[in-house]
């Protein structure tokens, strides 16, 4: 859902009025008024794996969202259609080209979800965080992934401060997923619960309140979330995260890092995702099987301060801190054809 809102940040500053659609039950009915946009809601839900009554509900919602989406269309009278990715995207975007309103996709990860793969055919663009093999032509633009705004503030001193780190030795950061990482999680406290390495460590909403009775050390910040999170970003020399959509803006951050890829994603994207900024030289992939030669890593990492000023480097080189303002003016072209 960030990338969505940072690309609407974005046509809003150039004076274009945008709403967003999605499902009821999802995170962006929350997020998107937060915002300032408005919402409309309309019923969908995922495919589950197996032959099921909640796989025959699900494809009777399919089949019915087009029509929502039409109709959400007619009242809104956009000029053009932006799908965000995920099966809330596919019924949208039909829904615009039943309706000749130009569409395009945003893909964030390494490998095109299926949704975007039936999708692909009905949008005009295709907005790619990454090259992709087989996806290539006119249509296609590789922009990276947009970064909220409020994620690209910050520094190492007021990100130090908010967070109540010290300010004359290295600070690791821990990220898990939205929800939680149970397997980094549980690294983390079995590695740095007891004694002196300064680190903040975020669990995600879904594992703090098991983990935080487990720590009770001075400079072991465990927090949920956080809204200030470029400047938790920039508080770090080294991160240890998932490697979903968080990897750009590790980058945008210039953040050295340990990825750990969540190994039950769709077609393994978060590898992919990975070793991308692993070929660049900014991060290091360890897989989850393998989680517990992480602090070992850390140790030998922040122990060599010219190796991270490197990578560094490396991951502000691979930033694309524009992508939000390409695919918003992509879509202000797409809509003036």
């Amino acid at each position: 859902m960030r990338p969505a809102l940072a690309v609407g940040e974005a046509l809003r500053a150039r004076g274009a009025t945008v709403t967003f659609a999605g499902s009821p039950d999802r995170v962006e009915s929350q997020l998107v008024p937060e915002a300032g946009f408005e919402f409309d809601p309309f019923a969908i839900s995922g495919f589950p794996r197996k032959p099921s009554v909640a796989l025959l509900q699900a494809l009777w919602r399919a089949g019915k969202a087009p029509f929502a989406c039409r109709a959400i269309l007619k009242h809104r009278q956009p000029d053009v259609v932006l799908g965000g990715g995920g099966y809330v995207a596919g019924p949208m975007v039909l829904a615009a080209r039943l309706s000749r309103i130009p569409a395009a996709l945003t893909e964030a990860d390494a490998h095109l979800g299926l949704a975007n793969r039936l999708a692909a055919p009905f949008a005009s663009k295709l907005f790619l965080a990454y090259e992709i093999p087989g996806h290539a032509g006119k249509k296609v633009e590789i922009v990276g992934r947009p970064v909220p705004v409020a994620h690209l503030a910050g520094s190492r001193a007021t990100g130090r401060e908010r967070f109540g780190l010290p300010t004359d030795r290295p600070v690791l950061a821990i990220f898990g997923a939205y929800a939680g990482a149970r397997s980094i999680n549980e690294m983390a406290v079995a590695a740095w619960g007891t004694g002196t390495l300064a680190l903040v460590h975020q669990t995600g909403e879904r594992d703090f309140e098991a983990f935080r009775p487990r720590v009770d050390r001075e400079g072991y910040v465990m927090i949920p979330s956080t809204d200030h999170f470029g400047e938790l970003l920039h508080a770090a020399d080294l991160a240890v995260s998932r490697a979903g959509g968080t990897v750009w803006e590790l980058a945008a951050a210039g953040t050295p890092s340990i990825l750990v890829p969540y190994p039950h994603a769709t077609a393994d994207h978060q590898t992919l995702n990975a070793r991308h900024f692993e070929r660049g030289g900014g991060a290091i992939v360890v897989p989850d099987s393998e989680i517990q030669s992480v602090p070992a890593l850390v140790d030998e990492l922040l122990a060599d301060p010219e190796r991270l000023a490197r990578m560094r480097a490396a991951m502000l080189s691979m930033a694309r801190v524009d992508a939000a303002d390409r695919i918003a003016e992509g879509l202000i072209e797409l809509a003036a054809r």
